[in-house]
């Protein structure tokens, strides 16, 4: 059951990215509004995904690489649905819908269950860790959305074309909003999951998780220079904006590096 929900959900995110994508193609911008109810949609079925998993294996889904791949995309999708209603910007889910869809995809091939990495860690402030660091991974990936689009507007100004992305994307002063607000509610939260991983460190000599550790600091100094980047006198947006980007994709090829060094080493993520 586990697995047929989250292909369900994963379905329904595929369904929203193509209304995007469409939205964007003929700039109906109306079908934004139908891909966000159909991503909360999709985030329903996830979190039933979720909550079987957690009772079938009596513990929360952040252990085991296809669990925490499943949770990230699922803070992720919030993230988004977050952005569409709050933020009044729908259409940055044409960046974080795939990232979304991608990492269902992933979890769902291999495989929704903890695995034998998972079996030491039961401590519950250690999955707390973990959360914060997802949640903190989450703004970013909000953060690089923004980013992302900001500079695709910023160059469509620029050069006075002003086409599709520009009259399909929000105005400039949304996405750097966005993208600000992304890093102001990660930080704290990746933050604490950096406290408590030391923490652990320092308690439990047998914890194997430096380089996840590692990988934790690297963010949190990403999410460091994202916002110091927007300190200053200048083009402070357009600074944040693509340190933001820049400090995503980091993130994102120093996980598949620490991925590749820790296999059979019975790290959780």
């Amino acid at each position: 059951m586990i697995g047929i929900l989250h292909i369900g959900s994963f379905a329904l995110y595929g369904v929203a990215g193509a209304l995007l994508g469409v939205s964007l193609a003929r700039e109906v911008r109306r079908l934004t509004t139908f891909a966000s109810v159909v991503v909360a949609i999709g985030l329903l079925v996830h979190a039933l995904g979720l909550a079987d998993f957690t009772a079938t294996w009596d513990q929360l889904p952040l252990a085991g690489l296809g669990p925490s791949l499943s949770s990230l995309a699922f803070l992720i999708g919030l993230g988004f649905l977050m952005a569409a209603t709050l933020g009044h910007a729908s259409t940055v889910g044409i960046v974080l819908v795939p990232i979304v869809t991608v990492l269902t995809a992933v979890a769902a091939l291999v495989g929704i269950d903890p695995g034998a990495e998972a079996t030491p860690y039961r401590a519950g402030w250690f999955f707390l860790h973990i959360f914060f660091a997802f949640v903190g991974l989450a703004g970013l990936a909000v953060a690089f959305a923004a980013g992302l689009m900001y500079l695709l507007q910023f160059r469509e100004l620029k050069s006075k074309h002003f086409g599709a992305i520009f009259r399909f994307f929000p105005p400039l002063e949304t996405l750097d909003r966005l993208g600000r607000r992304g890093l102001l509610i990660g930080f704290p939260f990746l933050t604490l999951a950096l406290v408590l991983g030391w923490a652990w460190t320092m308690r439990f000599a047998e914890y194997p998780g430096n380089l996840k550790l590692t990988w934790v600091v690297a963010i949190w100094l990403v999410f460091l220079s994202a916002l110091l980047a927007r300190l200053g006198n200048g083009q402070k947006a357009e600074r944040g904006a693509i340190a933001s980007v820049v400090g995503f994709v980091v993130v994102v090829v120093l996980y598949v590096v620490i991925r590749a060094q820790a296999a059979g080493q019975g790290v959780f993520l």
